[in-house]
């Protein structure tokens, strides 16, 4: 499947709105680069997408930053708000083959450990520990690695609490990395949510991956979702929905459970704490940069 990857040139000082409006329009990775050797014709490959750690500056005065979207965006929108809020980005918009992408995103994909016992790997990359719970995901898909700070936060989350023994809703999944995360930390049952169909494609295959059977993970569209109430529901989507789905995932979780929500910005947190507060004992947020992770247990009698 091809991809479509947005660039726009910026100066130092605009990167952080910028990042932060790709990711709330829906791109599945961002990276940023020397725009001063892309001029000189030195970045005309595909480079490493990569993400800089929070509170990280890049080194150059001008920056070429790079975002990737699935093939079916609707980018049009997007450009003219670019350019309306940067004026002299200049965004432009190409055709990436999946093997271009399967390349790119397999150099600059490394394993990376979440708490004391977790580990994602890159499939074909030999596990740091072999001991530890190692859970390998496919390079050819390119969203849900685990890199972004809001998937990260979450394993944090998932590794810290050891879900052995909990029902576990992954909703929002993605590829499926919490929800198997979860699995392999011990979780049964554990349901894989998403309206799209890629999403289900990409869990299934990472599922299958790891060696995990369709009763452990489950995956299916929220209207195959079973009537059930789980120990812990993981949302790490955007702040819109999470506002728009607040009955029906609060309705998912029995008295007592955990809500783990993310994919939100640190400046939404206020408005998603007064949206689910009624239902929740929430705990203050965990930020990671920019980005925030609300998490709670659900009120009786309410």
């Amino acid at each position: 499947m091809p991809w479509r990857q947005l660039k726009l040139r910026l100066r130092v000082h605009e990167l952080e709105a910028a990042e932060a409006l790709l990711w709330e329009r829906g791109a599945l990775a961002v990276s940023s680069s020397d725009a001063g050797a892309d001029d000189q014709g030195l970045n005309n490959t595909v480079q490493p997408l990569f993400e800089l750690e929070p509170g990280d500056a890049p080194l150059w005065d001008r920056l070429l930053l790079s975002a990737l979207f699935s093939f079916e965006a609707e980018l049009g929108g997007l450009c003219r708000e670019l350019r309306s809020v940067f004026p002299d980005s200049a965004p432009e918009i190409e055709t990436l083959a999946e093997k271009q992408w399967e390349r790119v995103w397999l150099e600059d994909f490394h394993p990376i450990q979440f708490g004391e016992r977790l580990w994602v790997c890159p499939s074909g990359h030999a596990p740091p520990d072999p001991a530890a719970v190692n859970l390998m995901l496919d390079p050819g898909l390119a969203f849900g690695t685990g890199t972004h700070p809001t998937t990260a936060m979450c394993l944090n989350r998932l590794a810290g609490i050891s879900p052995e023994g909990l029902s576990v809703i992954d909703y929002g999944c993605g590829s499926g990395i919490l929800a198997i995360a979860a699995a392999l930390l011990g979780a049964w049952p554990v349901f894989a949510v998403d309206h799209d169909a890629r999403a289900l494609t990409a869990c299934r295959e990472n599922r299958r991956r790891n060696k995990l059977t369709e009763t452990r993970v489950t995956a299916v569209s929220p209207e195959r979702l079973p009537a059930l109430q789980v120990d812990l529901l993981l949302a790490n989507i955007l702040a819109e929905p999470l506002l728009e789905l607040r009955e029906r995932l609060s309705a998912l979780i029995r008295p007592g459970g955990t809500i783990v929500l993310s994919g939100i910005l640190e400046e939404q947190t206020e408005q998603l704490r007064e949206a689910y507060n009624e239902r929740f004992d929430l705990e203050p947020a965990i930020v990671e940069g920019e980005w925030a992770l609300l998490a709670g247990r659900r009120k009786s009698g309410v």
